[in-house]
């Protein structure tokens, strides 16, 4: 399973895309680096992963929930 998956992910606020067309597979145990510079859209994706927002468009999967459908299953879950 993937602990997280994001297809076509889009976040846009009035004119300005923050977070354009991002894709992730993050598997099981896997360690992985979010880098960037700033104004690159690293927070806004955390964000989106931890259903803080809701993306514009595309899709989200943690540990097998969809964040969109069910964002209070990914904050109640504990890891």
């Amino acid at each position: 399973m993937k602990s997280i998956f994001a297809r076509s992910l889009f976040k846009s606020y009035n004119e300005i895309n923050a977070v354009d067309g991002i894709d992730l597979d993050i598997d099981d145990g896997q360690i992985f680096g979010f880098l960037g510079p700033n104004g690159a859209g690293k927070s806004t994706v955390i964000k989106l992963l931890t259903t803080l927002i809701q993306p514009t468009s595309g899709k989200i999967s943690v540990l097998g929930i969809d964040t969109v459908k069910e964002p209070l299953s990914i904050r109640k879950k504990s890891v």
